[in-house]
C-alpha cells in the first residue's frame, strides 16, 4: 500500500474532526505445504492487504480497521473512526509519541527480506524430507506430518505529525512431527525452525532426525515421587521462565501496579552476571524492526545489566501515565492502541554447557516439555506442568512426565545460572537453565 494513500487517509480524518491521527497498512502473502505419511495433506495460500487508523479527539481515541481500501470504503472508515473517539471516554495518557523520538530516514537496513519465492513443489519437497527423515528413524512409529512454508509482509505506518516508515520481512520455515511407540506408551516429538531467508535454514532432514530423537527418547517415561532438587530448563524453552519478566516490566504493568516488580527498577533483581539484552536491530532478526509501532526511533538494551533492572518497557501512553519517555517498545496490530513487547530478546550464555550443569547438580530433572503455566502476577507465585528427564550422578537415567514444578520467580530469578548452549531459534532466545532447587510435584 503506498505512502500516498495512508497520508489521504489521515489527512481526511484531519479534515473530519480528528486532532491527529496514523494510518498503518499490512500486507501478507504466504503460502504453507504440509504432507503426512508421504502424501500431500494440505496446500495454504493467504494474500490480505488491511487498512488501519487511530484517532485522536482531544484526550478521546479510537481505531478501526478493514480490508477494503476503496475510496468510498476509506471516507468510511474515517467517518466510522472520528464519530467513535467522539463517544469514547478521556484518556489523559492518549496521543501519538513525542516528535522529538520519532525515528529519522534513512532507516537501518536490518536484512529482513528475502525476495525468494519458493513454488509449491520446492516446498513440498522440503516437508516430505523432512518427514521422511523422522520416519527414518526405526523407533518411529507414525507421523503428525512435516511442514514447510514461506510468507512476506510489508508494513507502513503514516502518522499527522509527519513520520512515514515502511519495512518488509520474509519469514521461512520447515518442521517435522512424529510419534513413537504404541498404545499408552506413545511419545510425540518436534522440531522446527525459521528463519527470515531461506538459505538461513537448516537441512530439513536434521529436523526430521531431531524430531525422531526427541520423540524416541520419551519411551518408557516415568512418574516421580513429589521432591526437591536441582532443575535444568532445556535451551529450547528457557525462554518461557523468561516471559513473565517481560509482562512484569512493561509500563502498562507497572501503572496498573499489577506487577511482582513493580518496586525493584534500579536494584539487583537476578545474580551479578546475568545480562538480558534486547535488540531491535539484529540483522535477519525473527524480532527486528527498524522503529517501533509508533514510530519512536528504537534500540539495543541491557533490560538486566549485570543482575540489575534498568528499565521499564514503555510505549508513549504507559509512558506518560509514569512520567517516563518511551522506551521504544509500542506494539499493536491494526486494530486497538499499541501494547508494549520486545524484539530480539536474548539471555546472554554462561560458561557452562549442560553437561556441565548437569554435573554441577549431580541428581535432579531437565525440563523439555512445559504446558498450563499459571503465575501470579502480583506475588510471582508460578508453576508450569512439564516432561523431561531426570538424572543422577550427573547422567541422564530415565525420561520422566506427569510433573510439575514451581516456585517464587523472584527467588528463582536471584538464583538461576545461565548455560553457554544459547541457540538462535526465534525472536526470544535463552540458553538452558539452572535452578538450583524446585519444588517438584510428582505421584
Amino acid at each position: 500500500m503506498d505512502e500516498s494513500l495512508l497520508a489521504d487517509v489521515v489527512a481526511a480524518a484531519r479534515k473530519a474532526g480528528a486532532d491527529a491521527a496514523e494510518a498503518v497498512s499490512a500486507e501478507r502473502r504466504a503460502l504453507g505445504i504440509n504432507v503426512r505419511l508421504g502424501e500431500l495433506e494440505e496446500v495454504e495460500r493467504e494474500e490480505s492487504r488491511d487498512l488501519g487508523l487511530r484517532v485522536f479527539v482531544g484526550q478521546r481515541q479510537a481505531t478501526v480497521s478493514g480490508s477494503d481500501i476503496s475510496k468510498d470504503a476509506r471516507a468510511k472508515l474515517v467517518e466510522r473512526a472520528v464519530a467513535m473517539a467522539r463517544l469514547a471516554p478521556e484518556d489523559p495518557y492518549a496521543g501519538l509519541a513525542p516528535k522529538e523520538r520519532l525515528a529519522q530516514a534513512p532507516f537501518p537496513d536490518l536484512d529482513l527480506y528475502d525476495s525468494e519465492e519458493p513454488s509449491p513443489e520446492s516446498l513440498e519437497d522440503v516437508a516430505r524430507a523432512a518427514e521422511d527423515a523422522a520416519r527414518a528413524n526405526p523407533g518411529v512409529t507414525n507421523s503428525e506430518g512435516g511442514s514447510a512454508s514461506a510468507s512476506s509482509s510489508q508494513w507502513r505506518l503514516v502518522t499527522s505529525d509527519g513520520f512515514s516508515g515502511l519495512y518488509s520481512a520474509s519469514t521461512f520455515s520447515v518442521g517435522a512431527s512424529v510419534v513413537a511407540g504404541e498404545g499408552e506408551t506413545m511419545e510425540s516429538g518436534y522440531d522446527g525452525r525459521s528463519t527470515r531467508w531461506r538459505a538461513d535454514l537448516p537441512a530439513p532432514a536434521t529436523i526430521g532426525a531431531e524430531a525422531a530423537r526427541r520423540a524416541v527418547a520419551r519411551l518408557g517415561a516415568r512418574k516421580i515421587d513429589s521432591t526437591t532438587a536441582p532443575v535444568i530448563f532445556e535451551n529450547r524453552l528457557a525462554t518461557s521462565l523468561i516471559g513473565p519478566l517481560i509482562g512484569a516490566i512493561s509500563g502498562p504493568s507497572i501503572a496498573r501496579g499489577t506487577s511482582f516488580l513493580k518496586d525493584r527498577l534500579g536494584q539487583t533483581v537476578f545474580a551479578k552476571g546475568i545480562n538480558i539484552v534486547d535488540d531491535p536491530h539484529v540483522r535477519r532478526g525473527l524480532g527486528s524492526s527498524p522503529f517501533d509501532d509508533e514510530g519512536v526511533a528504537n534500540r539495543a538494551r541491557n533490560l538486566i545489566d549485570d543482575g540489575v533492572l534498568t528499565t521499564w518497557l514503555m510505549n508513549s501512553s504507559s509512558a506518560r501515565q509514569l512520567g517516563l519517555e518511551t522506551t521504544g517498545h509500542a506494539s499493536r496490530g491494526l486494530a486497538g492502541p499499541p501494547g508494549v513487547s520486545t524484539t530480539n530478546l536474548t539471555l546472554r550464555p554462561g560458561a557452562k554447557d549442560q553437561a556441565a550443569l548437569m554435573a554441577d547438580a549431580k541428581t535432579g530433572l531437565i525440563i523439555t516439555s512445559m504446558f498450563g503455566p499459571s503465575l501470579n502476577g502480583n506475588t510471582g507465585d508460578w508453576s508450569v506442568g512439564c516432561a523431561g528427564f531426570w538424572f543422577e550422578n550427573g547422567e541422564l537415567a530415565y525420561p520422566v512426565t506427569e510433573i510439575t514444578v514451581a516456585g517464587n520467580l523472584i527467588d528463582i530469578y536471584a538464583r538461576l545460572v545461565p548455560g553457554s548452549d544459547l541457540e538462535i531459534r526465534g525472536s526470544a532466545n535463552s540458553p538452558s537453565i539452572l535452578v538450583d532447587g524446585l519444588a517438584i510435584a510428582g505421584r
